[in-house]
């Protein structure tokens, strides 16, 4: 494919996710009605098509409007680039500009700018003052490739000069001990030995880093409340050398768990809840609840525009909701560690201020928080404990 027809897909990609469709699932239908399309051309549109949905509201400002063509030309002129090189009607490129669309767009102000909703503007710069314009500059470029290595397998440089023989170049990040960033080869880490043999996983920086603020006495019986992939199931078990348990409201989200769990060499148990009541009291349990995603929206952009007020305050009320579970379940002298990939202060903060109130015998230990940028998403954790009798 032309860098033309490239985007001549992107823009009918996004026609379709502008009717409700899914991004991935758009880009699916796309790839399966698109068979001469090879694996650069799949990534190129691909790469097209998230970057207008980190920034579509600047996009179709710049466009001129929301349709995949405008949202396409809005991209390319956000990009210092030619919209009149690629909309040229050959090889299936985009027919050439009108001159309308030559004329078409405004430059982006304010929250359209931002590439926000006006809805959680403010939302967003009471949770990050000052930091709020920068923190949503960041949200709008691509995150990093990140990988966690596998601690009971091998070291960081060892890791990294296996992915280097293999065309996988990294370099190592302040973030967590066991943290790399990819910096070229990134699509090929899933069809590496150094991946394939569990030397590393993939995961953000600030994920790991996480991980590394917990602690456990040696023999400690752990749970990962909230397990999802499991991907910090796998880091704690890796980092304390000790067997984790994982659950899942959603079962289904575990169902690559043990695989993994083997590639790894890491002891994690995925269990359903009458186990996980069987089994506590835990010394540690990890609550990574479900939230807006607003620390990982570089990754699903989607989560942008699909959030609403009313969305955000079911969140909070499940968020509450487990944390109130979890609390019953861990042991006199444990801890219950609250995370959230959120920047936002109605799900962080608020939400262990609110469960303080609602427990008296609990008190904070600590909390931390991750902004977005070069070596990971944005998360949240606060550790608490039960006051002594």
């Amino acid at each position: 494919m032309t860098p033309g027809a490239r985007v001549a897909a992107a823009i009918e990609i996004l026609d379709i996710i502008r009717t409700g469709a899914p991004a991935e699932a758009a880009l699916t239908r796309w790839a399966r009605g698109s068979r001469f399309a090879g694996s650069k051309d799949r990534a190129a549109v691909r790469d097209h098509v998230y970057d207008v949905l980190r920034r579509w509201r600047s996009c179709a400002a710049l466009g001129g409007a929301e349709d995949g063509r405008s949202l396409m030309l809005g991209l390319l002129r956000g990009s210092d680039m030619d919209p009149a090189a690629l909309f040229t009607g050959d090889g299936h490129a985009p027919n050439p500009l009108t001159d309308e669309e030559k004329t078409a767009g405004d430059a982006p102000q304010g929250v359209v700018a931002a590439d926000l909703p006006d809805w959680l503007w403010p939302h967003w710069c009471d949770s990050l003052g000052a930091q709020a314009g920068a923190v949503a500059e960041v949200m709008r470029h691509r995150a990093p490739v990140m990988l966690r290595v596998n601690s009971a397998r091998t070291t960081r440089e060892d890791a990294r000069k296996a992915l280097q023989d293999q065309g996988v170049i990294s370099r190592t990040s302040d973030v967590s001990p066991t943290a790399l960033v990819v910096t070229e080869g990134a699509r090929r880490v899933a069809l590496s030995e150094a991946y394939a043999s569990g030397l590393v996983e993939l995961q953000d920086g600030a994920s790991q880093a996480l991980v590394d603020e917990l602690s456990v006495p040696k023999g400690s019986a752990i749970l990962d409340f909230c397990a999802g992939g499991g991907g910090k199931a796998l880091a704690m078990a890796a980092r304390f050398g000790a067997p984790v348990l994982a659950h899942d409201a959603i079962p289904a989200r575990m169902k690559d768990l043990p695989a993994r769990a083997a590639r790894a060499g890491a002891q994690v148990e995925p269990v359903d809840i009458d186990t996980v009541r069987a089994r506590a009291p835990f010394d540690l349990v990890l609550t990574d609840v479900p939230c807006s995603g607003s620390g990982a929206w570089r990754r699903a952009p989607e989560g942008k525009w699909t959030l609403t007020q009313a969305r955000l305050d079911e969140l909070n009320a499940t968020q509450d909701a487990i944390l109130d579970e979890a609390a019953a379940l861990v042991g006199a002298s444990g801890v219950l560690a609250y995370a959230t990939c959120s920047v936002l202060e109605c799900e962080n903060v608020a939400r262990v201020a609110a469960f303080l109130t609602r427990h008296r015998d609990w008190y904070l230990l600590r909390d931390r928080a991750w902004l977005p940028g070069s070596e990971g998403d944005g998360f949240f954790l606060a550790l608490l404990a039960k006051r002594q009798q």
